[in-house]
């Protein structure tokens, strides 16, 4: 606790003096004030974190946290556990939709293991295993506050030695059977909403499994009970260590005032545990896509964030950050590169703030 606690309070707010030097800088180049719309969202808003106008890229990673979820055994998802531990390392092997899409967009990817149930023989894949999954959460919480905490610290550890490997973005993804369960368990909790307004279909389910599937997170949520005012309490009961541990990559980049892209809906239960541990971490976050999932805009919607890709994606793993990736650098080059109206000698006085 005392890692997270240190990691949390050293989160700053926004450089507001930088972002409003960095907006002026933006609205004197030479298009239409406010007509690259998004692109000058993110580099105003990067600016922000670091405190400069002007910012590069030069490391990017996208940090896939693997576990498996106990809350299978009732028959939430249609594929076997043992997916978890042969994806996890097909990705260190380059074979999955994530080491595709990270290669494309020349971005390094690490696979933790913080909780695979099965054994694998993999020297790639980063061995932080707190234990061989969750336990099942609809008969009782899915870890101890204690493993809890332990999994959130796991992440922040995790993104603090790759800031000191010269990272400065980040992506977050996950590979776990049975975690859009979790996920939607956690937005029920926070949220108060309906299992029909926070649970889909995952990777798939017949309308018989999906039925099923929402009477066990229902009945979940009931028996744990979580504290919808203590984030501890709700990952502990209802979530995965997946998720606690992609929610301590949010805090660490937050704390070193680094940018970190949300993925899909795994990835933005993750993003509501840490806004709910310290609203701060918003600040830090891109949302990349917009997944599929309906408990995904819900979080959305409560967090404030806007997702800037709509591919109709649900694959998670962090696909849509990487994408992202180019986006974000896409961003920074206008802010960079691009010539202001005093530059070229060329008047702007007949142009009209359409924002």
């Amino acid at each position: 606790m005392e890692l997270l606690n240190l990691v949390s309070n050293n989160i700053k707010p926004l450089n507001k003096n930088v972002m409003a030097k960095a907006c002026e800088r933006m609205d004197s180049l030479i298009k239409p004030v406010g007509s690259l719309g998004k692109l000058e969202e993110i580099s105003v808003k990067i600016a922000g974190m670091t405190g400069k106008v002007k910012n590069n890229i030069n490391k990017k990673c996208v940090v896939v946290m693997a576990a498996d979820n106990g809350i299978c055994e009732e028959g939430v998802s249609t594929s076997p556990q043992i997916i978890t531990a042969m994806q996890s390392v097909n990705m260190t092997k380059g074979l999955t939709g994530i080491s595709v899409l990270a290669r494309y967009a020349s971005s390094d990817l690490k696979v933790v293991d913080i909780g695979i149930k099965e054994d694998y023989v993999c020297k790639d894949i980063i061995n932080r295993k707190i234990r061989r999954g969750t336990w099942n959460f609809s008969k009782g919480p899915s870890m101890t506050r204690e493993e809890a905490i332990r999994a959130i610290e796991t992440g922040i550890q995790i993104v603090k030695d790759l800031v000191l490997e010269g990272y400065d973005i980040f992506g977050t993804g996950e590979m776990g059977i049975g975690n859009t369960s979790s996920s939607s368990a956690i937005v029920m909790s926070f949220t108060g909403c309906s299992v029909n307004e926070a649970v889909g279909k995952g990777a798939g389910l017949t309308e018989e499994a999906y039925e099923n599937k929402k009477r066990v997170i229902k009945r979940a949520i009931e028996i744990n009970n979580p504290d919808k005012n203590d984030p501890i309490d709700v990952l502990a009961k209802v979530g995965g260590l997946d998720i606690a541990g992609i929610a301590g990559c949010y805090l660490a980049a937050a704390s070193h005032g680094i940018p970190i892209l949300i993925d899909g809906f795994i990835s933005a239960a993750a993003a509501m545990v840490a806004w709910k541990i310290n609203p701060l971490v918003k600040d830090y976050m891109i949302a990349s896509h917009c997944s599929a999932e309906p408990g995904f805009n819900l979080i959305m919607k409560s967090m404030g964030l806007f997702p800037v890709l709509k591919l109709d994606m649900r694959l998670g793993e962090g696909t849509g950050c990487v994408l992202m990736f180019n986006v974000v650098e896409a961003a920074l080059s206008i802010m960079n590169e691009m010539a202001t109206f005093d530059e070229v000698s060329m008047a702007n006085d007949h142009l009209v703030d359409i924002r």
